[in-house]
């Protein structure tokens, strides 16, 4: 039974100081950087005050020392403590420092339901603390998006911002072209960049910036090797037409895990409008896919709508999954299995990645990874474990 299907169990911490309580098993480093922000939070550890050994937590916490350690890396990442070597950790004296002033440059917010949690996983982020954000996206139309995009860029250049959370733009003709401009606006401007979720540059070249987000490539190698699993014979991925780098990579995986897990199998990826029914038919009639790995969960619901239109029963005729795990996936006539990422993690992660680059600007540029799981529901014809 793989990790993303074992039933939920939980554990009781007393934190110190606070009361006992039962919480969710997750990643134990995860628990033991909240339960310790808790704590700095609350004012058990001040400012200036070193915390517990690694030793004395991994009692505490029953944890191993590499566990403890990561969880600290992640305080010092939010520069809420100090690790002296040879001395221990410390709880970060209140910084005096000017307030840094950041901008949002997000074409899709509004259109694309992750970028809403990962601005609010930007916020509510502790190294946030002391900052402030500006906010700003298009009218959602398509003809306004680059116009729009590359205004917000210039206003934020005229501000003097210190830094910019930039989400490249897809599903628009001209988005290469546009985000390319955008980008170097910025560092001509001498701006920090951190990009969120995707990268502005084609799969699998890389821009110069740094940037948040997942493993696409596992994610949709993952969904593929599942539906191998569950039984599927001819597996085809689909997309939407001027997608974002990153369904690049997920289609990469899926033909990554073909290639690997069913040798024999040749990868087939459909690209088009799956809300037109003629489109979808011919699709079926070339293919005759007994399986579909969605790019996105978007792309999954509008398939799926369509598929139940021409009479294709879901899973019993064709198995599903997408990426995202977006609050209607499992309102779909069918709950659909998809890939969960944590996008308030990312935009916490984002800022803190933010800081970093601003206070050491040579350091080498950096891809960061938050974690996913697979959700494990009826559209691939397995048993909902989500």
């Amino acid at each position: 039974m793989s990790p993303a299907t074992k039933t939920p169990r939980t554990r009781r911490v007393r934190a110190a100081g606070l009361a006992e309580a039962t919480v969710s098993e997750g990643p134990l480093h995860r628990f033991i950087y909240e339960q310790l922000l808790l704590e700095i939070q609350a004012g058990v550890y001040k400012p200036g005050e070193r915390l517990p050994s690694e030793a004395v937590l991994c009692e505490r916490f029953q944890a191993s020392r590499i566990t403890v350690a990561r969880a600290f890396q992640t305080l010092q990442r939010e520069h809420l403590v100090t690790r002296r070597p040879g001395s221990g950790t410390y709880v970060e004296k209140p910084a005096r420092q000017n307030s840094l002033q950041f901008g949002l440059l997000i074409p899709d917010l509004g259109t694309t339901d992750i970028f809403e949690p990962i601005c609010q996983g930007i916020m509510r982020s502790p190294a946030a603390r002391f900052h402030s954000l500006t906010w700003g996206h298009s009218t959602g139309h398509e003809e306004d998006l680059e116009k729009a995009a590359m205004h917000l860029c210039q206003q934020y250049i005229a501000q003097k911002v210190a830094g910019v959370f930039f989400a490249p733009a897809e599903f628009t003709e001209g988005r290469d072209e546009a985000n390319r401009k955008i980008a170097l606006a910025l560092e001509q401007a001498g701006i920090a960049v951190v990009l969120l979720d995707r990268c502005f540059e084609r799969y699998p070249t890389r821009s110069s910036f740094d940037l948040v987000g997942i493993d696409n490539h596992r994610a949709g190698r993952t969904l593929t090797e599942h539906l191998l699993q569950a039984g599927a014979q001819r597996i085809i991925f689909a997309m939407r037409p001027h997608s974002a780098p990153t369904v690049d990579a997920r289609a990469a995986g899926y033909r990554d895990a073909l290639f690997s897990l069913a040798p024999g199998r040749q990868p087939v990826t459909v690209c088009g409008n799956f809300e037109d029914p003629r489109f979808v038919r011919k699709m079926l009639d070339r293919e005759r896919p007994d399986a579909i790995v969605c790019a996105n969960d978007y792309t999954a619901a509008h398939l799926m709508q369509t598929l139940i239109a021409l009479g294709v029963r879901i899973p019993e005729d064709i198995k599903m999954a997408g990426v995202d795990d977006v609050a209607y996936a499992r309102l779909l006539p069918t709950q659909l299995t998809t890939i969960r990422q944590n996008c308030a993690e990312i935009g916490a992660v984002a800022m803190a990645v933010m800081l970093d680059r601003i206070q050491n600007p040579s350091q080498p540029v950096k891809d960061v990874l938050v974690r996913t799981e697979l959700v494990v529901r009826a559209s691939s014809g397995c048993a909902a474990m989500n």
